[in-house]
């Protein structure tokens, strides 16, 4: 049976999410795409390896699922909602209540339905809110837990090589879901970020901070280690088949200058925006940027982004011919 990937960052966040989402679909040769180009090309893939994909997800307040729906599109895989005998109820403020007595209760509510054909499919993805910072559903893989192994950089000017979990080897297939937002070193931090550095061994983290150097993490030059990041993401994607193997979703809510890791975030100040995903990280994080810069409430983000030269990471990604900044925004709202 295939093996997924799914690097996620914040999934709490997706619960607070009240805008919309579209892909960002990138064509470097044509400038324009389709999102029925998109679906042909998924289901091409799913019929040429003969995977069977399903995507089961639970969903209160609708958006999960919207996320499940997008990897659907992109995969061509088979869709089965997640419910609860009981249905929830509708006040967020009861359903706090409810999920910690389930928590503190190690509770598993009775499913109105089952799927009844699981050993029919190859790979699945499974999709839930993240109450109360709760993830039993879950099993934690450490990347690094047996080590590194190395991956080539092709046409990097930094990195040669980048130092990657050993663990990488158990997987096929890449799903990258991030919370889209400031980062007190980046600039930004997107799916361009999210995975190289959730994929590296704490020996490739410090070779990908340092500018290739191995030296101090906090010590490298600041360009250097953007484009160490564009680099080690790039022997990422051609390690899953140039990119063949993986999909990337962008959440924009909760837009704040910082971080999730910061202990203690300064609080946004801007709207949210929405989910975007694409199959170019290049391409979704591209689309991310503009919509940030075309935001009226968007000062003290894009002066964080131009604080650490933060675009220069997807301007290196096209001296090394990683992705495409030209794109698409197709809205699947409707």
């Amino acid at each position: 049976m295939k093996k997924m990937l799914m690097i996620l960052l914040s999934l709490t966040l997706i619960l607070a999410l009240t805008a919309g989402g579209c892909l960002a679909e990138s064509d470097a040769q044509t400038g324009a795409s389709t999102s029925d180009n998109a679906a042909q090309a998924a289901d091409s893939e799913t019929s040429e390896t003969d995977t069977n994909i399903l995507i089961a997800y639970f969903s209160w307040s609708g958006n999960t699922e919207a996320v499940a729906q997008i990897i659907a599109e992109q995969t061509g895989g088979d869709l089965f909602a997640i419910e609860p005998a009981t249905p929830y109820t509708d006040d967020y403020d009861e359903l706090l209540d409810v999920a910690r007595q389930e928590q503190s209760e190690d509770a598993r509510p009775e499913l109105a339905a089952q799927v009844e054909n699981w050993a029919d499919y190859d790979v699945i993805f499974v999709g839930y809110p993240n109450w109360l910072a709760y993830t039993a559903i879950a099993n934690v893989d450490i990347m690094d837990e047996n080590g590194s192994m190395t991956l080539p950089v092709e046409g990097g000017t930094v990195l040669t090589e980048n130092y990657v979990g050993a663990n990488l080897a158990n997987y096929d297939f890449l799903v990258v879901l991030s919370h889209f937002k400031g980062h007190a070193m980046a600039g930004f931090g997107g799916a361009i970020k999210n995975f190289p550095i959730g994929c590296a061994s704490s020996e490739g983290k410090a070779w990908i901070h340092s500018g290739g150097t191995g030296g101090s993490m906090w010590g490298g030059k600041q360009d250097a280690f953007l484009e160490a990041m564009a680099e080690a993401a790039k022997s990422v994607v051609d390690y899953f088949g140039n990119g063949e193997r993986a999909l990337y979703i962008n959440v924009m809510n909760r837009l704040s200058v910082d971080c999730d890791c910061d202990g203690s975030p300064a609080e946004p100040d801007m709207r949210d925006i929405g989910i975007l995903a694409s199959t170019d990280p290049v391409a979704l994080d591209q689309a991310c940027i503009d919509l940030v810069y075309a935001a009226e409430d968007s000062a003290s983000l894009v002066q964080r982004i131009e604080s650490r030269n933060g675009l220069h990471t997807l301007e290196h990604t096209q001296d090394i011919g990683f992705g495409s900044r030209e794109y698409a925004l197709v809205s699947i709202d409707e």
